[in-house]
């Protein structure tokens, strides 16, 4: 009896694997028939990944002829909704639209309830962003320069973001530290706070996405010094780069991606991958997300899985560097 039994164990675990299977098959070949599909929006009503959901939706409900809903499940930078759809049934029927703070919770906040490598799947890369450092126009800051300058003194040059391990605060800290220049973190509880204290002149420096800045930008309130991406942003064409400032291969942008559960079914991933690149790609969707400063990447689901992980190694080693803090 001994001797048949590892035989009956892979019985077995092969009769489980072909039910699963089947299981998956099921699932994949009912897909989107069943119920409407949630589209989870990590952060509260009224911010970019609350509007990238709320674009994407409609279209994508077209696409696939299902309804397609958008759920607010703000709080702790986006990890409260990423747990709940890291736990929801892996039917092709709950997604995550996440920030470029997924790349940073691991590791910032202790003992996550889930694993954001393992326990999360990427279907797409929406798009980037560059963040913009911009300073209040009546502020002695009038180049990039000045602020270096500040930032070699023994007071430094104080900068607000929208929290304590924010990716404006990363950015800022890996530029410091990179550079050896003094910048001293002021965080506010979002970009609202910040924003009103930057016009106001309180603080001297802000940092923030083209979406945040821009509004303020355009009407003479706040002066545009550098963007942190690679290339110039299109909406702000005059504004140099830090790298061609002399920070040469500094790259920090904010970005956009929407996840599915771990353990869902390949073929739906593979059906909503091809979906939503359709859905970006039409001229109205492409339009709208150029008009919130973000640069559309889209592609396959391994370019999202490889930009995000890379960008979770990135910002562990700044927090790890910086001794970064959650708020």
């Amino acid at each position: 009896m001994l001797r048949r039994l590892p035989r009956v164990l892979a019985v077995m675990a092969g009769v489980l694997m072909v039910s699963l299977t089947a299981t998956g098959t099921a699932l994949a070949q009912a897909w989107p028939t069943r119920q409407p599909i949630k589209l989870v929006a990590v952060f509260p009503p009224g911010g970019s990944v609350d509007q990238v959901a709320r674009l994407l939706a409609p279209a994508l409900s077209a696409q696939l002829g299902q309804s397609v809903i958008v759920e607010n499940r703000g709080g702790a930078s986006g990890s409260i909704g990423a747990a709940a759809v890291a736990a929801a049934p892996a039917d092709g029927y709950t997604f995550a639209v996440v920030f470029d703070t997924h790349g940073v919770n691991p590791s910032l906040i202790p003992n996550l309830p889930f694993d954001s490598r393992k326990d999360l799947s990427p279907v797409v890369l929406v798009g980037t962003a560059p963040m913009v450092l911009g300073t209040p126009a009546g502020s002695d800051f009038k180049t990039f320069g000045d602020v270096v300058a500040a930032a070699k003194t023994g007071q430094g040059a104080s900068y607000g973001s929208i929290g304590s391990g924010s990716l404006g605060h990363l950015a800022m800290a890996m530029l410091g530290k990179g550079a050896g220049l003094n910048f001293q973190h002021i965080p506010y509880k979002g970009g609202g706070p910040l924003m009103n204290d930057a016009v106001a002149g309180h603080v001297p420096l802000a940092i923030g996405s083209v979406f945040l800045l821009k509004p303020f930008i355009d009407n003479k309130r706040v002066r545009a010094l550098a963007v942190t991406t690679s290339k110039r942003a299109a909406d702000l064409p005059d504004v140099p780069t830090l790298a061609e400032l002399g920070f040469a291969g500094f790259e920090a942008p904010a970005w956009w991606a929407v996840l599915a559960p771990a353990r869902t079914p390949p073929e739906i991933l593979a059906r909503m991958n091809e979906a939503l690149n359709k859905v970006m790609r039409a001229p109205e969707v492409a339009k709208r997300l150029d008009a919130q400063g973000i640069d559309v990447v889209g592609g396959s689901a391994e370019t999202a899985r490889a930009f995000i992980e890379r960008q979770m190694d990135v910002w562990a080693k700044v927090v790890k560097d910086n001794q970064i803090k959650a708020d």
